[in-house]
């Protein structure tokens, strides 16, 4: 097997992502003749997936990175002067300045549409009283209720009236009961009359 696998398969275990065991058998696959690669073949088997494998690879990257910048740390200081600094030649990438282009294109552009929208409100037609054109039936100087009277303004007492409708749907069924009770009563009274 080779060095990368056995590599995989520490920091997926050193990660709590697969078990020893696990690892042991999709090594036994590679050895019974899979030529897949170790991460290949742990995917195939349901053990992990492919964001634990970048995980597991973004990490291993990161911690190589690290020890690289803890041994170019050791490296001779370099003299800061304003001559060492003018002589220092920097180097921009092509997608670096189209990124800075675009960055500044786009603040541009919102400026110019923040002093359209400016310019345009500017524009609008005066307002009066925005009180009377909203509640015109209101006096200027009307108090509005805070939110719990106006609460009970508006719905507080439709409780009462609910239950005013339902004593009322009462009478109304009683009424009914009774008003079928007699017209089976004089149905059955009809009945004996024809019968007789």
């Amino acid at each position: 097997m080779a060095k990368n696998g056995q590599r995989l398969g520490e920091l997926l275990m050193e990660a709590d992502v697969i078990t020893k065991r696990q690892l042991a058998k999709a090594i036994q696959k590679q050895v019974q003749g899979d030529d897949r690669k170790l991460g290949d073949i742990l995917i195939e088997m349901g053990i992990i997936t492919v964001a634990d494998l970048t995980d597991a690879m973004l990490n291993t990257r990161h911690e190589e990175k690290e020890e690289i910048v803890e041994e170019k740390v050791v490296a001779q200081p370099r003299e800061l002067s304003e001559e060492a600094v003018l002589n220092t030649k920097f180097t921009l990438s092509v997608q670096t300045m189209v990124a800075a282009a675009t960055g500044i294109a786009s603040l541009v552009g919102m400026w110019y549409m923040l002093q359209a929208d400016i310019q345009e409100a500017k524009e609008l037609p005066k307002i009066g009283n925005i009180y009377e054109q909203e509640y015109p039936s209101r006096p200027e100087g009307y108090n509005w209720p805070r939110s719990y009277e106006q609460y009970k303004d508006q719905v507080g007492s439709l409780q009462e009236d609910m239950d005013e409708v339902y004593d009322k749907l009462d009478e109304y069924e009683e009424a009914i009961d009774e008003l079928e009770k007699t017209v089976t009563d004089l149905r059955i009274k009809l009945a004996t009359k024809r019968d007789k």
